[in-house]
C-alpha cells in the first residue's frame, strides 16, 4: 500500500468561490476538516479495492485453486511496471492543478495535452515491458509449475490491455486537478459493475479461469477510459478541454511533472520489487500458500482503507496550512492524523486476528490455503499500528514538500532490508511464518526513522519561503 494519487488533491486551496468542489482546509475544526476530506478518498479507494476483489472472488469460487493463485499473486508484478508511470501521472496532476488555480489558460492546456500524450507513450512502453519481462519474472519468482500456465495467460492479456489502466489514471489525474473528483468516481462505479457482469460471464459461465478475469478487467477499464475521454473532449470550459489535434510535448511542463512525480514513481516500483521477492519466497511453498497469502492481501486491502484515507488527506491538509503560514494548525493536524490512523489500525488488526479464518473462506474454498492465510494474518495484524504510523508520517512529509524522505525510507527498509531479511532468514528458518515476519520488521524500522525525522523537523521552514507547496 502506498500514498499514490494523493498529490492530485493539491489544487484544493485555489479560487474557492469559483470552484465549489474545492476544499479549504485552513479554516474550522481540524478533526472535521480531515474527516470530511477523507470520505471521498475512502469511497474512491473502496471502489478500487472492490474492483480488484471481484476478480479474486469469482475465480476463487468458480474456478480451481491454480487459477486463483495466478490471479491473486499478480499485484506486485503489475504494480512494478504501472506504478512507476502512475507516479509521473500524479506529478502531472500537481502541475495542472497549480496552473488551473492561477487560471493560466495556456499553461493548463499545455499541461493537459503533454500529460495525455505521456500517458499514450507510457501505455506503449508498459505493454512492451509487461509482455517481454513477465515470463522471465514468473520463472524467477519460482511460480509453481501447475500455476505457471494460468499466470502466463492472465498477465499476457492484462499487459496487452494495460493501456486502459494507465490512461484511466492519467484521465483521473487531469480531471481531479481541475476540481472534478465526482466524474472519475462515477466512471469507476460503472466499470466495477461491468467488471462483475463480465467476470461472471467469462469465469463462471465460460469457465475461462484467470484469462477470463483478465479479459473482464481490460474491457471494464477500457469503458471507463472511453467515458473519461467523452467527458474531457466535451468540456464546456475551453481551458480544460482535451483536443487530440493539440497533443504535443512541452519540455518544460514534462520536466516539472517528472520532478513532482518521480519520487512517488520510484517509491511505487521499489516497494513492488521488495514484495516480488517476498512473493517468490511464498511461491516456493506451493499453490496453497500463494492462494492463502493472496486472499489475505485482498482482506487487508479492504479493511485498511480507512487508515489509508487518513494518510492520503494529510499531504493536502499539511501543504495548505503551511502555505497559509499556519504551522501550529499543520502540526496539530499531523498529530491527529497519525494518532487516529494508529488507533484505527489496531482496532482493525484485532478484528483480522480474530476473524481471519472466516474472512479468508470468502475468497478461497481450500482449507489448506486458509491455513496459510491465517498464519500470515495473525503474524502481521498485531503490528498494524506501526504500518499506519509509517503511511501517515509519509503523508505528512509529502505535505511538507519532502517527498524524497518517504521515497528513501521505503527504498531502504521496504525494499532493501525486506529483501535481505527474507533471503537470509528463510534459509535459517524454512517455515512460512518466517516470510510473514518481514512485514512487521520493516514497518517498525521505517516507523522509527520517520519518528526521528518528525521530532527533529523545523515546521517553520518545512516548505521554505514558498506560499504554495505544490509550486
Amino acid at each position: 500500500m502506498s500514498g499514490k494519487g494523493i498529490h492530485k488533491y493539491f489544487h484544493t486551496h485555489h479560487h474557492h468561490r469559483n470552484h465549489p468542489q474545492s476544499v479549504d482546509l485552513t479554516q474550522g475544526s481540524i478533526i472535521k476538516c480531515i474527516i470530511q476530506f477523507a470520505i471521498p478518498m475512502f469511497l474512491g479507494q473502496l471502489l478500487q479495492q472492490f474492483y480488484n476483489m471481484v476478480d479474486a472472488w469469482v475465480v476463487g469460487n468458480f474456478s480451481d485453486n491454480n487459477n486463483f493463485a495466478a490471479v491473486s499473486s499478480g499485484g506486485s508484478l503489475t504494480f512494478l511496471i504501472i506504478g512507476f508511470f502512475n507516479g509521473i501521472a500524479i506529478g502531472g496532476g500537481v502541475i495542472i492543478s497549480r496552473y488551473f488555480g492561477a487560471r493560466d489558460k495556456e499553461s493548463v492546456q499545455k499541461a493537459i495535452h503533454t500529460n495525455f500524450l505521456f500517458g499514450i507513450m507510457s501505455s506503449v512502453l508498459a505493454t512492451a515491458a509487461g509482455l517481454l519481462l513477465v515470463p522471465g519474472l514468473l520463472a524467477w519468482m519460482k511460480t509453481p509449475a501447475e500455476v505457471l500456465p494460468h499466470s502466463l495467460v492472465y498477465f499476457r492479456i492484462y499487459f496487452a490491455g494495460v493501456s486502459t489502466v494507465i490512461l484511466y489514471n492519467i484521465c483521473m489525474s487531469i480531471m481531479q486537478a481541475q476540481g472534478d473528483s465526482l466524474h472519475p468516481l462515477y466512471y469507476l462505479i460503472f466499470s466495477s459493475l461491468v467488471n462483475i457482469v463480465l467476470d461472471l460471464i467469462f469465469v463462471a459461465g465460460f469457465h475461462q479461469g484467470a484469462g477470463g478475469a483478465a479479459v473482464a478487467t481490460v474491457i471494464a477499464q477500457g469503458l471507463s477510459v472511453l467515458l473519461c475521454l467523452v467527458r474531457m473532449c466535451r468540456e464546456p470550459d475551453e481551458m480544460v478541454r482535451l483536443d487530440f489535434r493539440k497533443l504535443h510535448f512541452y519540455k518544460d511542463i514534462m520536466l516539472q511533472s517528472i520532478g513532482q512525480g518521480l519520487p512517488t514513481g520510484i517509491q511505487n516500483s521499489v516497494i513492488s520489487i521488495g514484495n516480488i521477492v517476498i512473493q517468490s519466497n511464498v511461491n516456493a511453498f506451493g499453490a496453497y500458500a500463494i492462494s492463502g497469502h493472496g486472499a489475505y492481501a485482498k482482506i487487508e486491502g479492504f479493511v485498511f482503507l480507512p487508515i489509508m484515507s487518513v494518510s492520503m488527506v494529510l499531504p493536502t491538509f499539511i501543504s495548505q496550512n503551511l502555505g497559509a503560514g499556519r504551522q501550529e494548525r499543520a502540526k496539530k493536524g499531523a498529530a491527529f492524523g497519525i494518532l487516529s490512523g494508529m488507533v484505527l489500525a489496531e482496532l482493525v488488526g484485532a478484528v483480522i486476528y480474530l476473524w481471519a479464518p472466516y474472512a479468508l473462506r470468502f475468497f478461497v474454498n481450500s482449507e489448506e490455503a486458509v491455513k496459510y492465510g491465517v498464519i500470515h494474518a495473525r503474524t502481521v495484524a498485531p503490528f498494524f499500528f506501526v504500518l499506519a504510523f509509517s503511511h501517515c508520517a509519509a503523508g505528512v512529509m509529502r505535505g511538507c514538500g519532502k517527498a524524497f524522505v518517504p521515497m528513501m525510507t521505503m527504498l531502504l527498509f521496504w525494499c532493501g532490508v525486506r529483501i535481505l531479511y527474507v533471503t537470509l532468514a528463510v534459509k535459517e528458518f524454512p517455515v512460512f511464518k518466517t516470510i510473514s515476519w518481514a512485514y512487521p520488521l520493516t514497518w517498525t524500522l521505517s516507523t522509527l526513522l520517520f519518528l526521528a525525522v518528525l521530532l527533529r523537523m523545523d515546521w517553520g521552514n518545512a516548505i521554505g519561503k514558498k506560499r504554495h507547496p505544490e509550486a
